[in-house]
Parts: structure tokens; C-alpha cells; sequence
């Protein structure tokens, strides 16, 4: 039960102590390796703020592009928990977890005891998500912060826009990024979506939240909203 495991686990702990800047800022793999958290992982500030809309959104099924180090994952993991769904599931994607990340992740998971309720598909956004889509399934809100380039964050945000619910919530990292912003726009100006909240700047991680509409806008197949 997902009441028990908050009790058990001990993942309020691991969130703390993996997303404080104050630690060491290191975590070691099973083979020894060195790797520094920050400031790859987002900071304890935006991991709240996920973790706030999750609850808010009484999501159950979620989904992140980029785990990385897992540091986001276990505050969506965390929000899960919070609201008390057995069968909540956290479905991540990244191809690099076993070779940039060694893994650590996916170990940060498991020492939080969350493990078995996150699914993890080793590759790339852009084949897995049409995939998901075809597949039919659905999903309560979306992490983004996989490969920043303009065309794959512009593919995650397409086609989470079909994959999250109606009127459902998308959270970006590194909205001070370029061409992060751009593809924001592109979903502002063109699809109707609205941007929610966004972060005040900061040099490595501002974020910003969008909503998708209720239902896709019906636009003529020659619609184009400069942006």
C-alpha cells in the first residue's frame, strides 16, 4: 500500500538529503564512481514545486523525459505517494541512465523504495512517445528535461500534448534556455496552451508550467501563428 510505503521507505528523507545543495553534491554508483548532482539535477526549490503540482493535480500517472540522476523522479514519486493511489505509476525515459548516469537514478529509486512503481524505457524520447500514442495510453502530468535542442523539445512537447490529459499539466526545466522557449511559444501562440507559472530567471534552472487546452484546437490545415 502506498500509505505503507510512505511510512517504510524513508523517501521523505531521500528527497532531502538527495536534492539539498548543501551536501556533499556527489553520489557514488555501486562501482565507486563520483558523480556531482548539481547542477545537472534541479535544485530542492523546483523539486517542491513538482512535487506541489502533482498533489495539485491529484495526478496518478505521470511521465519524465530525462531522469538523470532521479532527483526529480523522486519528488514526482513523492507527490504520488502523497496522494494515496496504490496503482500510481511514474514512467521515465532515458536512453543514458546506464551510460552518462551509471545508473544512479534508477539506485536512488530503489533506496528510496519507490522502485517498483516507476517504469523506465532506456531510449529516446522521440521513438518512445509516438510509440506511447499508438499505444493509447495516458498520462495525469508530464516532466520534461531530457535533450534541450529545440527540435526534440519541440517533439516532447507535441506529442506529450497528446499523451497528458485534457486540460493537463506539462512542467519544463531550463525554460532559460533558448530554444526551450521557443518550442514553448511555438505551443502558446499556435495550440492555445497557457503558461501557468514560471520561475524567476536563474542561470541553470528556470522552469516554467504549462496547461494544455481541454481539447485540441480545430485550426485549417494551413494555420500558422508566427512565433
Amino acid at each position: 500500500m502506498l500509505s505503507d510505503l510512505r511510512e517504510s521507505t524513508g523517501i521523505e528523507n531521500v528527497v532531502g538529503s538527495a536534492a539539498s545543495a548543501q551536501i556533499e553534491q556527489e553520489l557514488a554508483d555501486l562501482l565507486g564512481t563520483v558523480h556531482r548532482l548539481f547542477p545537472v539535477a534541479i535544485s530542492s526549490d523546483e523539486g517542491q514545486e513538482l512535487r506541489d503540482w502533482v498533489v495539485r493535480e491529484d495526478a496518478k500517472s505521470t511521465i519524465e523525459v530525462g531522469l538523470a540522476y532521479g532527483v526529480s523522479a523522486l519528488f514526482i514519486c513523492q507527490g504520488l505517494v502523497m496522494n494515496g493511489d496504490d496503482g500510481a505509476r511514474h514512467t521515465v525515459l532515458d536512453p543514458n541512465q546506464a551510460t552518462r548516469f551509471a545508473n544512479c537514478g534508477l539506485q536512488a529509486l530503489t533506496r528510496a523504495g519507490v522502485a517498483d512503481m516507476v517504469e523506465h524505457h532506456p531510449e529516446e524520447s522521440q521513438t518512445a512517445l509516438p510509440r506511447f500514442v499508438t499505444e493509447g495510453r495516458r498520462f495525469d502530468l508530464a516532466f520534461v528535461d531530457g535533450n534541450h535542442r529545440y527540435d526534440a523539445v519541440f517533439l516532447d512537447l507535441i506529442y506529450l500534448g497528446r499523451l497528458v490529459r485534457g486540460g493537463g499539466i506539462i512542467f519544463l526545466d531550463d525554460y532559460q534556455l533558448p530554444a526551450v522557449a521557443r518550442a514553448v511559444s511555438f505551443c502558446v501562440t499556435n495550440l492555445d496552451w497557457t503558461i501557468e507559472k514560471v520561475s524567476s530567471p536563474d542561470a541553470h534552472h528556470q522552469w516554467a508550467v504549462l496547461r494544455t487546452t481541454a481539447k485540441p484546437k480545430e485550426r485549417p490545415f494551413d494555420y500558422f501563428v508566427d512565433f
